[in-house]
């Protein structure tokens, strides 16, 4: 995985602002620069301190295109922890191209996603969990998310990791130590010891796996789907919810067909929110299909939204939906409370460990969809000033650690030998290294920078 080229990027979004940024990494970065910028002062950048700011002009093919202020940082004090230089023009999306073309024509390779980031990872600027958590701070919805993700970006993530897992490093090299020597005076750890290292390490990894699953509407949006009989009000919902008019709203049942999806934030929770066709039987063909695509979408929704009309009886299909949600992570949404309910809202309540009533129409009740959500999802129990896991990949490895920390105080129970319990501790540290990319392998790390963007 090593790095030896120079690479450019545009580090700023793609459309017109005040400035653009294109980004040079490398150990040619500040001759490549040299190349194209030439600074008021007549001082080419090579001379130039780390941490130092010039103005001057960026020219392409000898033609000066545009005024710009280099950025000149050293290695090993730079974000990437090479020699970087980072060329702010202004911020037109031709200019900014032009600029890049520039760097390009004098050297520079093109960045792929996330390659700066990746080269801070291998330069040792940042470990693996903090690599995830920049990506993660670029894409917070919210305080929380947000939050998150700078405390992981601080290190607080990584100091719990690194304190279970030096605790368990410690017991394995006594371990080993007392196996592989026998005839040295190593005092053998006694089964209390053990059992005391293992079971704090297993409360921990509890602790920030249930972390995880409490902050997981925050920092990473859940699966949702909205589910009724036709008319009910669903895209009404949908529509509150979204702060727009993403699905059409009518007084004919089955208008919604296909699959409206939409991200929406309601309070702190971030819902993948999805509206389906009407669940009912019909004869018509692409209602029909509408409804099996609906049925389909909720097969894998993390969470189902089921709205009622409480302006009308409880019909067999709202039964049907009822019996539908048993044993999921479920919503009853009772709408239209503007009208008056004559449904049996008991009978609901009864079925449901969650229920809200409101008025999609006239948003009357919102702020109690906003708490039953927070509580239903466990975000009412999410610390983001806590160090929190915000990636699926660094729960796998938070659970397959603890998968062999209870092997390991199992075997321990069992009497099993103790170079069998090392066995088990030592796969511990083994997952919990490859979250902060100690042992992470090549395909690890690729996967991870994969989902970055060009230019960070």
């Amino acid at each position: 995985m090593e790095q030896t080229s120079t690479v450019a990027a545009i580090a700023t979004p793609n459309a017109a602002g005040g400035i653009g940024i294109v980004r040079i990494s490398g150990g040619d970065a500040i001759a490549v620069a040299d190349k194209v910028f030439s600074a008021v002062s007549g001082k080419p950048l090579n001379e130039a301190a780390g941490y130092s700011a010039h103005f001057g002009t960026v020219s392409l093919d000898g033609k000066p295109i545009d005024e710009a202020i280099a950025l000149v940082f050293r290695a090993p004090k730079s974000y990437t922890g090479e020699d970087t230089v980072e060329l702010s023009c202004h911020g037109g999306v031709y200019i900014v191209r032009q600029v890049l073309r520039a760097v390009l024509n004098a050297g520079a390779q093109p960045a792929g996603p996330g390659e700066f980031t990746k080269r801070a990872f291998l330069n040792g600027r940042i470990d693996l969990a903090k690599a995830e958590s920049v990506m993660s701070l670029i894409s917070a919805q919210g305080e929380q998310a947000a939050s998150a993700a700078f405390n992981t970006l601080e290190g607080r993530l990584s100091g719990r990791i690194e304190s279970v897992a030096h605790s368990i490093i410690n017991v394995c090299a006594h371990l080993s130590a007392w196996v592989d020597y026998p005839d040295e005076d190593i005092e053998e750890l006694s089964t209390d010891e053990l059992e005391k290292t293992f079971s704090a390490a297993q409360s921990e990894l509890e602790s920030l796996i249930s972390g995880f699953e409490n902050g997981k509407a925050v920092t990473q949006g859940v699966d949702t789907v909205i589910v009724g009989r036709p008319n009910v009000g669903k895209s009404t919902l949908m529509n509150l919810l979204s702060g727009c008019e993403r699905s059409i709203v009518t007084d004919v049942p089955g208008t919604t067909r296909d699959i409206v999806e939409q991200t929406v934030r309601v309070g702190e929770n971030l819902l993948r929110l999805a509206d389906t066709a009407g669940i009912r039987d019909t004869d018509n063909k692409i209602e029909s299909i509408g409804v099996e695509l609906a049925k389909k979408r909720l097969s894998r929704a993390e969470l189902v939204i089921a709205v009622f009309d409480g302006a009308q009886e409880l019909t067999d299909e709202d039964r049907e939906i009822v019996d539908f949600c048993s044993g999921r992570r479920s919503l009853a949404v009772v709408n239209k409370s503007d009208l008056g309910f004559v449904c049996d809202t008991d009978y609901i309540k009864s079925r449901f460990g969650a229920y809200v009533e409101l008025s999609a129409k006239t948003a009357q009740g919102g702020g109690e969809l906003e708490k039953v959500l927070s509580d239903l999802l466990g975000t009412s129990n999410f610390d983001p000033s806590a160090a929190a896991l915000t990636s699926e990949r660094q729960r796998n490895c938070c659970v397959r650690a603890l998968d062999s920390i209870k092997e390991a105080r199992f075997a321990l129970e069992s009497g099993v030998t103790l170079d069998a319990v090392n066995v088990c501790a030592d796969c511990a540290v083994d997952a919990l290294l490859e979250l902060t990319g100690e042992r992470a392998g090549e395909a690890v790390v690729n996967e991870v920078f994969s989902q970055f963007c060009v230019g960070k």
